[in-house]
């Protein structure tokens, strides 16, 4: 692997373990989940493959985003509007 698809994974990793702290079903499920995934392509060496790889990273931060000001919404609905 290249180095800086080395960094770039790496700073993958770090932020979806940041976004995971939140995650519904708890932190100690989304790391274990996240790690089984990362091991299961630790032994990928073509370049194109990795940042097919990033990509879908960088897709499930966007998913995980959404999910976070979704719930973050319904909460202020909920305490703002009733359901009358």
């Amino acid at each position: 692997m290249a180095n800086s698809l080395r960094g770039e994974v790496l700073n993958l990793y770090k932020n979806l373990l940041y976004l995971g702290r939140e995650y519904p079903k708890g932190a100690d499920y989304f790391r274990t989940r996240l790690k089984a995934a990362f091991l299961k392509n630790k032994d990928v060496k073509d370049p194109e493959k990795i940042k097919q790889l990033i990509a879908r990273g960088e897709f499930v931060i966007k998913e995980l985003e959404a999910l976070y000001f979704l719930r973050k919404y319904r909460a202020l609905k909920q305490r703002y509007y009733s359901d009358d």
